[in-house]
């Protein structure tokens, strides 16, 4: 028996949960059919998922189809919920991805799509709802040659389309050979020499589809279980095993954190290589800077999840005992950097704690939610006692009110969302600070210099000052100080795609008198080092200038050729800029940017505006420049080195001048 990690992805409301519990039932899990509408689903258990009928986190069920173990992940559909579908992708040996046959290929899965392709993850393509009225076949699946791959061999046809009594009739279209062959030379010449057999086409047909290089693309309905029988059939031939030694190095991937009834950390993690036993004791993390002891492992056997002693390489399971793991660690033998394969979110909201809410109580939830999710950054303002958290939508805002309510009880409401902008160096700045000269009443020398980086590098640390000028600690204080004061430029956003240079350094040795102990008062320590570097970093970023950046997002939109007239001033109202505009038939396309802020808008008038028929897709693409004499300032939440004196009175009581 073998192990198969799948995947379903889908557009929001494409039927992915729905073909979930199709799948249980036809392995026999399950007596009787989940319902998404009455919230009777095996994967949606949080009380907003049966309330919205949507997926929110992720959930992982097991189930026997004849010799191949499968761990099915049902994962989001919304796009708020991307980072949610993100931790997913690198713990898959396979996917099937919905699409609707009456809605067709949708924003969301173009977006997935992209990213499977990208990441060379084997996926099947379902057409689901073809019992429904308005359902096509043809049509859809020009749309998905034409929108999402066209390496896509069709799996069957289909009778009786968009009645309840819809079937599918499976077999290998004879268009299959087309795409086949553009990948095998081999095939070809056999098929123009007439010497291609049935059981070879299929042979071909399997190999591409593990390579991902073709497309099978079945057609049915999750309700009624048309075409489901094949597409089972499918999963079990086409998509690989999942691989890994036993016997090798313990290496691993958490893609899942939770908490338990007791508060207690649940990490839910693929093993690529070894094998996990409880008792054992790991390194996880980053850097693998982190060491625990597992104290129970979960494993998922038949729609639910069992107690074991061990779990060997290639499957999913439950840790217990790891109460530093984070979502991303490797555990054991580092695998390869996480990658994000979307973009962080672009939006924020301040929480506004409702009447009796502790704002401790506020503070650890949220600490926690942050903790199962590490793209809601939180950000605390100590001043105005604020937290604010990331978003990617207005969705979000929804979700983390209801989780609040229902696990913490704890009532909140939301500020106005407001836009994450980042800033960049324009120019060169340079500053030093002495140790015992002028005002300075920290026992260190720092000197830095900020040069501009390309776009998308990040943040570089690096010397010019020999390393063995001062213990390493005092170097890695300044290295640490300064990633943490870039989070604040002038502005208060982000400081990104930037080069710090250390120019200067310098320390009082350790110094003592005769028969006492270490005099702090004289000799430098890490704390000297910290404090005097936001204010060296701040005046050379100063000196330097910074520009800020919004986020913008790319856009796509179908709409009628001759509502185009009522859309371009609303797009120009929103500062949205289309770069090209196409039409086919009836429909034209535009293609643009449009600030990120501006989205949510744009997606609750585009209806009005097209007669309901507009279809928008729009992803994070670039940030841009805000106009010149626009000022968008965001308010600091550290001791604000921007105002030395200031920054004195709050850091530190040897204020010197």
């Amino acid at each position: 028996m073998h192990l198969l990690n799948l995947g379903i992805l889908a557009h929001v409301d494409a039927g992915k949960t729905s073909l979930t519990e199709r799948l249980l039932y036809a392995a026999g899990v399950v007596d009787e059919i989940g319902s998404v509408d009455a919230g009777s689903t095996q994967t949606d258990s949080l009380a907003l998922e049966k309330q919205r009928g949507i997926t929110i986190k992720s959930a992982v069920v097991s189930f026997p189809l004849d010799d191949v173990t499968v761990n099915l992940i049902d994962t989001p559909g919304h796009p708020d919920f991307i980072a949610e579908v993100e931790r997913v992708l690198g713990v898959l040996d396979g996917a099937v991805l919905v699409v609707s046959a009456v809605e067709g290929v949708q924003p969301q899965t173009r977006v997935l799509m992209r990213t499977l392709r990208r990441l060379r993850i084997p996926t099947l393509i379902f057409v689901n709802k073809i019992d429904r009225r308005g359902a096509q076949d043809d049509g859809v699946l020009r749309a998905i040659a034409e929108r999402l791959t066209a390496a896509v061999v069709p799996m069957g046809s289909v009778t009786a389309l968009g009645t309840r009594d819809a079937q599918v009739t499976p077999g290998l279209a004879p268009a299959a050979i087309d795409v086949l062959t553009d990948h095998d030379d081999d095939l070809l010449s056999a098929y123009v020499e007439d010497a291609v057999s049935y059981d070879r086409l299929r042979a071909v047909l399997a190999d591409q589809t593990r390579q991902a290089l073709v497309h099978p693309v079945y057609f049915g309905s999750a309700i009624t279980g048309a075409g489901v029988d094949p597409l089972v059939a499918g999963i079990k031939e086409l998509l690989p095993a999942a691989e890994g030694d036993p016997d090798g190095p313990v290496s691993g991937t958490v893609f899942k954190v939770e908490r338990g009834p007791a508060g207690e950390k649940i990490a839910y993690a693929r093993l690529f290589s070894g094998t996990l036993r409880v008792r054992d004791r790991i390194h996880f993390g980053d850097d693998g800077g982190e060491e625990g002891r597992i104290t129970a492992i979960g494993v998922f056997e038949e729609g639910a999840h069992a107690r074991a002693e061990t779990v060997p390489a290639g499957r999913i399971a439950k840790l217990w005992g790891l109460d530093a793991v984070r979502i991303g660690d490797a555990i054991g033998a580092p695998r390869k950097a996480y990658d994000h394969f979307f973009a962080p979110p672009t939006l924020e909201t301040v929480v506004v704690p409702g009447a009796g809410v502790d704002k401790r109580s506020l503070h650890l939830a949220l600490t926690q939610l942050a903790e199962q999710d590490p793209l809601i950054g939180l950000r605390h303002d100590e001043i105005r006692q604020e937290i604010s958290v990331s978003l990617y939508g207005e969705v979000q805002k929804e979700v983390i009110q209801a989780t609040l309510a229902d696990d913490f009880g704890l009532d909140v409401t939301f500020r106005e969302t407001s836009t994450i902008c980042v800033e960049r160096p324009v120019g060169t700045g340079a500053a030093v600070e002495f140790n015992k000269k002028d005002a300075n009443p920290f026992l260190a020398t720092v000197g830095l210099r900020v040069d501009p980086a390309p776009t998308g590098s990040g943040v570089e640390f690096r010397l010019e000052v020999e390393l063995g000028a001062m213990p390493y600690a005092f170097f890695k204080a300044v290295e640490d100080t300064v990633r943490e004061t870039l989070g604040q430029g002038l502005n208060g956003w982000q400081v990104t795609d930037c080069t710090v240079t250390m120019t200067h350094s310098g320390y009082s040795p350790r110094q003592s008198h005769a028969h006492q102990g270490f005099d702090k008062s004289m000799s430098s320590t890490g704390a000297d080092f910290r404090g005097v570097t936001p204010l060296v970093l701040i005046e050379a970023l100063r000196r330097a200038g910074t520009q800020v950046y919004e986020p913008m997002h790319r856009f796509r939109i179908e709409a009628p050729v001759d509502t185009l007239g009522a859309l371009l001033p609303v797009l120009a109202a929103l500062r949205a800029v289309p770069q090209t505009t196409g039409t086919r038939g009836g429909t034209c396309v535009l293609e643009g940017a449009v600030p990120a802020g501006r989205v949510h808008e744009l997606e609750q008038r585009l209806p009005g505006l097209t007669r309901g028929e507009g279809e928008l897709e729009s992803a994070f693409d670039h940030y841009a420049p805000i106009a010149r004499g626009t000022v968008r300032r965001r308010s600091r939440t550290d001791h604000n080195p921007l105002n030395r004196k200031e920054y004195l009175l709050n850091v530190t009581r040897r204020v010197g001048g």
